[in-house]
């Protein structure tokens, strides 16, 4: 897990680059792919033989209503997506997850996967919902009920790719990705906590994840002491009570 504001904006980049470009390959070619190419057949049949072909016959992706290449549509996408992960989404699913589970108990993976969830959760409505007024067909008039309705569907689209495609391939392979450019760094904070825990000692935690699970550790701590002297008091009473 990340363990500064670099390494976590570093971690979020890496995530909304292989997000972003793997939302417009879906969007255009799985879900928009037959009708692109339907419109553009309309225009000129040869330029349908496939969605590039039929976007470049179109003359673009509709987007605010004009005409945009892909490149303009993923720097868009990609710059709302980044701001967005940063502002709501990281903190909020890990404030969400952590209200569930307990990282001082429960496996990491566990965590990571809570995490994973709480972010898909958040993520997909929201950027569905900024799709929505991005893709709108505003050379039909504005309605606010057809800019509900796209939003909805929208979402039904891309929940199930979202949950499934983050889950099973991309968090997977940005943790691997972020462990191997980091690995010097994570090295050298396992290490230090290995020499600190041999002293008897305990380093300052370097993140949202460490610091809670350093005070359910000191909870269950003092738990644990709570109930050792409750023990020892009723042993006490009735070593009394049995004189």
């Amino acid at each position: 897990m990340p363990q500064n504001k670099f390494q976590r904006m570093m971690f979020a980049l890496l995530t909304v680059v292989i997000t972003v470009h793997a939302y417009v390959f879906y969007s255009l070619y799985v879900v928009n792919g037959s009708t692109l190419m339907s419109v553009a057949a309309q225009i000129d049949p040869s330029g349908a033989g496939s969605v590039l072909s039929a976007i470049r016959t179109i003359g673009g992706v509709y987007m605010f209503g004009h005409y945009c290449p892909i490149w303009a549509v993923v720097l868009v996408e990609f710059c709302f997506a980044y701001a967005l992960e940063n502002l709501v989404g990281s903190p909020a699913s890990f404030r969400l997850a952590i209200r569930v589970f307990d990282p001082s108990k429960n496996h990491p993976m566990l965590f990571e996967s809570a995490i994973i969830c709480a972010t898909v959760g958040i993520m997909c409505p929201a950027m569905s919902f900024i799709a929505a007024w991005m893709y709108y067909p505003y050379y039909a008039g504005f309605n606010l009920l057809t800019l509900l309705a796209n939003w909805l569907k929208l979402v039904c689209f891309n929940f199930p790719f979202a949950f499934f495609s983050q889950m099973f391939f991309i968090q997977p392979f940005v943790r691997v990705a972020f462990k191997f450019l980091f690995r010097r760094q994570i090295a050298a904070r396992e290490q230090a906590q290995e020499e600190a825990a041999a002293q008897g000692e305990t380093l300052r935690p370097q993140d949202e994840t460490e610091a809670i699970a350093d005070i359910w550790k000191r909870i269950n701590e003092l738990d644990a002491d709570i109930g050792h002297e409750h023990r020892k008091r009723k042993e006490l009473e009735k070593a009394v009570h049995g004189k």
